[in-house]
């Protein structure tokens, strides 16, 4: 990961620089040469298919993998010379973190504060996360979005320059998955840099700035969500079942049509003009003495996006 005696100085605008990022584990390829860059202040969101290397990725940012070739640079600083450092200035928030039970939040983020030559107080970092009607409490006492807010807490606990937020609203209920979201809002209006995994496109639609697909160890698709969304043609999205069923390809002809995939019951459209498409839609199921079951329209989302460019949706993959 050290870089050569020539390479160019890292630009202090950039949080993250990956280049050419290879990890292999014997035969398997994990990540087959990725590129990307993070500038600092922005919430990038890594996101793809079960098995499409994003995990492996963010593990090598992290510093708990070692790269099988490329290189990887977090604050213009590497893992190889500088992990001391590095470790001084990111935060890693994971999926599911266990504290002892019978440590309350105060105690629980003193503790942790405690590994850090600098960082924000304990009140500081209680008081991000809104915890401090909370702070007495034993961690056994608290709700899921608060056990989760606890371990942002302790993420925050070095003020960390760089945060990895993994899955960090799995599980939660709606009210605390926005208040979460308020909290990573509020660092990055602080000027932190966020990486950010989640299987809700939701939630990486309203965070991120950039977003950052793979598939296959691969980089699929990177931009804003604005411009993904803009790159797969379609502005607007039909979804629609008919009694008696038809087949997809009785559809073929719909005005401004960008793409069509089935679904369990009926079909999904993905169109460029709704208010074209959908009388072409009206007039195929008459023409074919069917009748509509359900229709529905909306704007198209991440989520298309991702089932565009990996066949899948990101919500169905991370089903068991």
């Amino acid at each position: 990961m050290s870089p050569s005696p020539s390479s160019t100085p890292s630009s202090p605008a950039l949080a993250i620089e990956v280049r050419g990022l290879v990890k292999r584990f014997e035969d398997v390829v994990a990540v087959a040469g990725t590129d990307f860059e993070v500038p600092v202040g922005q919430c990038v969101g890594l996101l793809g298919p079960n098995g499409a290397g994003k995990t492996t990725t963010v593990e090598i940012l992290e510093g708990l993998q070692q790269p099988t070739s490329g290189e990887v640079r977090l604050l213009g600083r590497n893992w190889l010379h500088e992990a001391g450092e590095l470790r001084e200035r990111i935060g890693i928030a994971l999926q599911e973190t266990h504290f002892h039970p019978r440590l309350s939040v105060e105690e629980t983020v003193r503790l942790f504060r405690s590994f850090y030559k600098r960082g924000l107080s304990v009140e500081e970092a209680i008081a991000l996360v809104k915890l401090e009607e909370k702070r007495s409490a034993h961690v056994s006492k608290l709700s899921g979005g608060q056990k989760q807010r606890l371990a942002l807490a302790v993420a925050l606990a070095s003020d960390p320059e760089i945060l990895f937020l993994d899955e960090p609203t799995t599980s939660l209920d709606p009210q605390s998955r926005r208040a979460l979201w308020d909290v990573i809002e509020g660092l990055k209006g602080k000027g932190r840099t966020v990486v950010l995994t989640t299987h809700y496109m939701e939630e990486a639609q309203v965070l991120c700035d950039q977003v950052i697909i793979m598939d296959h160890g691969r980089i699929v698709a990177r931009g804003s969500p604005a411009q993904l969304i803009a790159a797969t043609g379609a502005e607007q999205v039909i979804e629609f079942a008919t009694t008696p069923h038809l087949p997809a390809d009785a559809f073929a002809e719909v005005p401004t049509l960008v793409a069509s995939r089935p679904r369990v019951e009926g079909h999904t459209l993905s169109v460029k003009e709704l208010h074209r498409a959908l009388p072409g839609v009206l007039s195929i199921v008459s023409a074919r003495g069917a009748t509509l079951a359900h229709l529905s329209t909306r704007q198209a989302t991440l989520d298309d996006v991702f089932l565009a460019f990996t066949g899948r949706s990101l919500r169905e993959d991370a089903q068991p």
